[in-house]
This record gives structure tokens, C-alpha cells and sequence, in this order.
């Protein structure tokens, strides 16, 4: 789950973090009102979307006067904004972050990420932050210094500053720039994250160490421990039909193509989508409906995939472990009847009762094919979709 980077900023409170004055608002007249609050004579205008890149899409912006503030504000609340990570549709803007600015010294980049490789916690930081990071990291690999921890161990104050000094960081603000680092590394095994980001990290004129900017992801299974975090979820910022498919357990992602995809299990899902594929077929979604298929939730999982105008054929690949595959096929039937189902559908079902759910389904007197293996399946359902 991502949240906005005034939401990570108030978590990153919670961890002693330095950060500038600052507060969402909705509208212009609030950001003009968050302005005056704040006080000073320079406020930076941000644009609050789940992308990164904000900067470069005009998303963010310098005001160095009240008028300067609405100005901004009228422009980006409400914008659709094009980042490179928002694709060429954007992402709408509804709410901004204005805050207070700052004579900075030197933007530094800090983050903490899962290193699968060693099953530990990397915090990594460079001298080179800001805007360009990933050119740095694609081009220069070797101005990214890290250090690794065990979460049930915690990162040592050694750590934090070893890695202070291999990014640059003054000798006499080294404490600070530790402090914050342990502060962002507690925050990332604590509140369950995947990702803390501080880009930039910068240190000021006046001698000061501040997170200028936020970006923290979640592990969704780790939510249930904490709601704090789970209030924050913006569903606008999210695919719709993603947010329909949690109210079922569904796991669901959408993607490019046009054959919708229903399976039980993660692995066979992913083997459906390789091998429709392979047969020259491109799948429009990933779609898990778990070991216990229900009615209601296969029902669901067509309402889903039948939602995306992209759909021309569906393939359901069922195994019968947990369940008879008689029961999974009048599943089928009865969520196809319910939906009003026109588009050509394939089912393939192995396990207990294969026979008889395939009789089942070719007796329905729907426009379902019953498929023999995964092979004949994914053919079938390549030719459907080629209309």
C-alpha cells in the first residue's frame, strides 16, 4: 500500500525525524490559509499523488509571496499530472502539501528496502539526491553506499554513521544525519514497510539535517497490525477494480490484454498467463480466487474481469483439490447466468469430479467451452479472443 507524502511525514514524526512546517490542504483558500500559519516569506507548493517525479511534471512549485502561494495552487490542484510514473494518463491532483522553505546546502538521497539476497534491511544513501537519482543508480551504481541490518537486531548507531560519512554528510552534522537514519530505519522494520524513501535528504545553511520530501510503501498482508497505517489508503489513487477485489479476497491486478483470467492458486495463475502467452495470447489481468471457490466469489471474480472493455474472451482454470470440480462448474454456471455473460468463456477443471463438471458446463447451453488441459485451453481461448 503507498500513502501521500504528507501521510509519511506523519509517521515519520512519530520517529523524531526533522521535517519543515507543513499541512495538506483541499482547496486554494486552504493552501493560501496553511501558508499564513506557517509564516516566512518562501512556502514550496507540492502536488499529493502515489508517483514520484512530481517535480519534473510541475507538480511542485516555489512561492516566494501569498499570491505566489494561490497562484500555484490554482494551477496544480486539480491538474492531471504526468510524471514518468504515472504513465501518459496522469494521475489527478486533490489535495497539495504546502510548506515552508528552507536555504539548503546539499541534497543528499537516504532509503531503507528488503535485500532478498541477504534477508536483511539495506539503508542506502548517496551524495547525489534529488530529482536525477535514478540516472545515478542506472549510470553510477557505485555512488549508492549501504549498509545492511538484521530487523529482529535493529541498525547500530556505528551503522548510521559510517553511512553518514560515506555519503558526504559535514563532520559536525554526522550525529544529526545518524540520528535521522536510525530514526528512518526503525520507522521501516516497525511499521512493516517496503520502502522508505527521503529523496532528498538536505542539509541547510543554519547546520540543520531535514527530510525535505517522503515516500513509504506497505506489505498489505502486515495492515491488520496496523490501522493507523490502513487509514490512510487513498482509494482514488488506486485501480478500481483492484479495490472491489479486496472486498472479496480476490487477488487481483489488472493488466494490458484482452483475455480475462479466473484461476485458484497464485502458481497456477502465473503458469495460465505464460502459457496464453506462449500461444501468442495476452492476459488482461491476473486473478486468484483461492482454494475455496465459492459461488459468490467466482460471481465476483467475473464481474471483475467482465468490467474491462479490453476483455474479448475469459479463461477459467480451475483445479479440484478443495473442492469438486462438479461444484466449482455449477459455480460457473450459476455467476455466468447472474452476469449476463456474452463473451466466449474457456474452462479448464482437473481434479475430483472432472467429468461430471464437464458435462456440466457443456450442457449449461452458455457459450462456455470446456477444455481438456491447460494446453487446449489456452489455444482455445487465444482463437476466442481473435474473434
Amino acid at each position: 500500500m503507498k500513502i501521500h507524502e504528507y501521510q509519511a511525514k506523519e509517521v515519520l514524526r512519530r520517529y523524531n525525524t526533522p521535517l519543515l512546517k507543513g499541512r495538506v490542504a483541499y482547496s486554494v483558500e486552504e493552501a493560501v490559509n496553511v501558508a499564513r500559519d506557517i509564516g516566512g516569506s518562501v512556502w514550496v507548493v507540492k502536488a499529493q499523488i502515489h508517483a514520484g517525479g512530481r517535480g519534473k511534471g510541475g507538480g511542485v512549485k516555489l512561492a516566494k509571496s501569498i499570491e505566489e502561494v494561490r497562484s500555484h495552487a490554482e494551477k496544480i490542484l486539480g491538474m492531471q499530472l504526468v510524471t514518468h510514473q504515472t504513465g501518459p494518463e496522469g494521475k489527478k491532483v486533490n489535495q497539495l502539501l504546502v510548506e515552508a522553505g528552507c536555504l539548503i546546502d546539499h541534497e543528499y538521497y537516504l532509503a531503507a528496502v528488503l535485500d532478498r539476497e541477504t534477508a536483511t534491511v539495506c539503508v542506502m544513501g548517496s551524495y547525489e539526491g534529488g530529482m536525477d537519482i535514478e540516472e545515478v543508480a542506472a549510470k553510477t551504481p557505485g555512488k549508492i553506499k549501504k549498509e545492511f541490518f538484521d530487523p529482529a537486531e535493529g541498525m547500530h548507531g556505528f551503522q548510521a554513521r559510517r553511512l553518514a560519512l560515506a555519503i558526504g554528510i559535514p563532520q559536525e552534522l554526522v550525529n544529526k544525519a545518524a540520528s535521522l537514519i536510525l530514526g528512518v530505519a526503525k520507522c521501516f522494520v516497525e511499521e512493516d514497510a517496503t520502502l522508505v524513501e527521503i529523496n532528498p535528504l538536505v542539509t541547510t545553511k543554519d547546520g540543520q539535517v531535514l527530510a525535505l520530501d517522503a515516500k513509504m510503501t506497505f506489505d498489505d498482508n502486515a495492515l491488520y497490525r496496523h490501522q493507523a497505517i490502513e487509514s490512510y489508503r487513498d482509494i482514488t489513487e488506486e485501480v478500481a477494480e483492484e479495490t472491489e477485489a479486496k472486498k472479496y479476497d480476490l487477488s487481483y491486478i489488472k493488466l494490458e490484454g484482452n483475455i480475462g483470467c479466473m484461476v485458484n492458486g497464485a502458481g497456477l495463475a502465473m503458469s495460465t498467463m505464460d502459457i496464453i502467452k506462449l500461444h501468442g495470447g495476452e492476459p488482461a489481468n491476473f486473478l486468484d480466487v483461492g482454494g475455496g471457490a465459492s459461488t459468490e466469489r467466482v460471481t465476483a471474480a467475473f464481474k471483475l474481469i467482465l468490467s474491462d472493455k479490453n476483455v474479448k474472451a475469459v479463461l477459467v482454470n480451475i483445479f479440484g483439490g478443495i473442492m469438486k470440480c462438479d461444484v466449482i462448474a455449477e459455480g460457473v454456471i450459476a455467476a455466468a447466468k447472474e452476469v449476463g455473460l456474452k463473451l466466449p468463456v474457456v474452462v479448464r477443471l482437473e481434479g475430483t469430479n472432472v467429468e461430471k463438471g464437464r458435462k456440466m458446463l457443456d450442457a449449461s447451453g452458455l457459450k462456455i467451452q470446456s477444455a481438456t488441459d491447460l494446453t487446449d485451453a489456452a489455444k482455445k481461448v487465444v482463437a476466442a479472443a481473435r474473434g
